[in-house]
């Protein structure tokens, strides 16, 4: 390898993300996509492509998808890898969720990487603080065999330390991005919306059992005597995994319960992914964000984060992910399963305008460190750290061709000077 000097650049010209991507509807696909848009945004000689994880639905994926494993094909994962090895990426950046790779927990994924030579950086989106055998194993793995991990949480590098007796050294907390929310006026969004003097709770996101959404309809009774202008919005189709398997009974429920409550003009269903700008406009008109969740182990909520970024206030119950982002009175925190405790805290909110407005001031705060071309510019300097590391290895200079200057056998160096005759 020839010398290249003091300070010389080692950025990726070129990334490959693994992990699934739209047209698929989940919300790893909506990540991939965009943290891909957000590495462009802080450098735009930089090139992002996807190798999509595909349930064999058959989409139709936009031209920065370059390959496609099918989930369930142990093989493909190890074609997949040699011919990245064979290409000019400079960085291969895996998106790991349990649920989007073939075999046992997901273990595909580890004979892709087995079978790769090209660095790669992880990030791993749930980390189990009680996790299976075989989910531990996958995750010692797949961090012991990557350049760099990423988690959304110090907690995360915590329950690594501590849960999977991992070395942490080489993991990294780098926030989940939002996008750049623009300044708008929420009550020119509850008018588009038809929500005019209205206040506005909602929650968003793929609907399923364990969002816990049925809590915070039976809490609804106890907000509406106070504030009979409240309104409810559970905006966001059934997870397609769900939908397959159940059909739309969860949602059926709900909606059950919505009218044996007498509560049909305070509560609404928008039964449908949303594009972002569509996102955008519900978040704007929202007084109070809420994530019932269920899950005290989940480590990341993109829609929190969206929240968050949107800058609206929030409460919730208190898994990991929601612990960390509302603490220090950044939102507010219900026990579990409880909808007196969810009432009670959403009433707190909308009783309080300087509590509210102080809610929204520090989400805000907190949301503008967490945009995309900012976690865009903080993966690349990831990146180029693995990279500089990878190629310090692997330097190992010839002293009479290579270097500017001579080394003497104690290892002294003196200036450099042109070779001599013999």
């Amino acid at each position: 390898m020839a010398w290249r000097g003091k300070g010389f650049s080692s950025r990726p010209r070129t990334v490959i993300l693994v992990g699934t991507y739209p047209p698929r509807e989940c919300g790893i696909a909506t990540f991939t996509r965009d943290l891909a848009m957000g590495i462009e945004s802080a450098d735009r000689s930089v090139k992002c492509f996807v190798i999509a994880v595909d349930d064999g639905k058959g989409y139709r994926y936009p031209p920065e998808v370059v390959g496609v494993i099918p989930e369930g094909d142990p093989a493909a994962y190890v074609r997949t890898a040699r011919w990245v090895n064979r290409s000019d990426f400079d960085m291969v950046c895996i998106q790991h969720e349990f649920g989007i790779f073939g075999g046992d927990e997901g273990e595909f994924i580890l004979d892709f990487l087995a079978e790769l030579d090209k660095p790669v950086v992880t990030t791993l989106h749930t980390i189990l603080p009680n996790p299976k055998p075989s989910q531990r194993r996958i995750i010692r793995a797949l961090v012991s065999r990557s350049d760099a991990t990423v988690v959304m949480l110090g907690e995360g590098r915590k329950i690594l330390r501590e849960v999977y007796n991992l070395d942490v050294s080489r993991t990294h907390v780098i926030h989940h991005g939002v996008p750049v929310f623009p300044n708008g006026d929420r009550e020119e969004a509850k008018r588009r919306l038809g929500l005019e003097g209205r206040l506005v709770l909602s929650t968003f996101g793929l609907i399923s059992e364990g969002k816990g959404i049925e809590y915070m309809i039976l809490a609804m009774p106890q907000v509406v005597r106070r504030f009979p202008n409240a309104i409810y919005l559970v905006v966001g189709e059934t997870h397609p995994k769900i939908k397959a398997l159940y059909g739309e009974r969860y949602r059926e429920e709900l909606e059950r319960l919505v009218k044996a409550l007498g509560l049909e003009k305070h509560v609404r269903f928008e039964n449908r992914y949303l594009p972002l700008e569509d996102l955008i406009l519900y978040l704007t008109a929202t007084d109070v964000y809420v994530t019932p969740y269920l899950n005290p182990q989940q480590a990341t909520s993109g829609t929190l984060a969206y929240a968050i970024g949107a800058g609206r206030a929030c409460v919730s119950t208190p898994y990991l992910y929601a612990k960390e982002m509302l603490g220090d009175g950044r939102g507010a925190l219900a026990e579990f399963r409880s909808p007196k405790s969810l009432a009670r805290r959403v009433i707190e909110v909308l009783s309080n305008p300087a509590l509210k407005a102080r809610m929204e001031r520090e989400a805000l705060e907190l949301g503008l460190r967490m945009t995309w071309p900012e976690v865009g510019r903080q993966y690349l300097e990831l990146f180029e750290e693995v990279l500089a590391e990878r190629e310090a290895a692997s330097y190992q200079p010839s002293v009479a061709e290579d270097l500017p200057f001579e080394v003497d056998l104690k290892g002294r160096r003196g200036p450099s000077r042109p070779p001599t005759s013999p």
